[in-house]
Order: C-alpha cells, then sequence, then structure tokens
C-alpha cells in the first residue's frame, strides 16, 4: 500500500531522477569500455562502432538522452532545496555520501595506476 505523500507530484519526480541516476550509473561502465577501446584496440572500436548503426542502438541512445535531460533538470530541482535549512540527519547523510563516493573514485584511481 503506497503512503500518502507517495501520490504527491515531488514523490515521482524524487523516483524518475533516482531511476535515471541508476539507469546512467549502468550505462557509464560500458561507454567507458568503449573509449577504452579507441586508446587500446582500434579494429575492436571500429566493430563496436558498425554495431552502432542498428536501429534497436540508435533507439537506446535517444533513451540515453532523456534520461540524461531527466536528471538534469531534477539535479537542478535538488540543487534549488539546497537553499533550504538542512537538518543533522541530512548532512550525515550528505557527509556520507560524499566519503563514499571519494572512496569509490580512489580506488579506481588506485586500480589504474
Amino acid at each position: 500500500m503506497l503512503r500518502p505523500h507517495r501520490h504527491q507530484p515531488l514523490w515521482f519526480a524524487f523516483i524518475l531522477h533516482r531511476l535515471s541516476g541508476l539507469g546512467l550509473a549502468l550505462f557509464l561502465p560500458a561507454h567507458f569500455y568503449v573509449l577504452s577501446l579507441a586508446l587500446t584496440n582500434i579494429d575492436a572500436l571500429n566493430e563496436m562502432l558498425k554495431w552502432t548503426e542498428n536501429p534497436l542502438l540508435k533507439f537506446a541512445e535517444g533513451c540515453l538522452v532523456f534520461l540524461l535531460a531527466v536528471h538534469m533538470f531534477g539535479g537542478l530541482r535538488l540543487l534549488a532545496l539546497e537553499f533550504l535549512p538542512w537538518s543533522p540527519r541530512q548532512k550525515t547523510y550528505a557527509a556520507a555520501a560524499t566519503a563514499t563516493a571519494f572512496f569509490v573514485a580512489c580506488s579506481f584511481l588506485l586500480n589504474a595506476v
């Protein structure tokens, strides 16, 4: 059963922003892989580029642009909310998210070296 606040338009904006972020996060590893092919294996990159002519993939690219736009405008909405005062719990969550992101980025950096 849905809670009453989940019938509000802002709840749907929240869910759409989270789902678009998840979709973009799932896309990024594939994108980085294809970019790495440009540096390491030009023949494999050319094969991948031939594959991108598939109409289904063109549709998926259109969906990706939609996800980018939704996520950008959802982020702008959240930035507007930043001007309101934060509760201590929100500050703790933000600090934990920043620390986790820093840890993940450093682990990738150390893996690359």
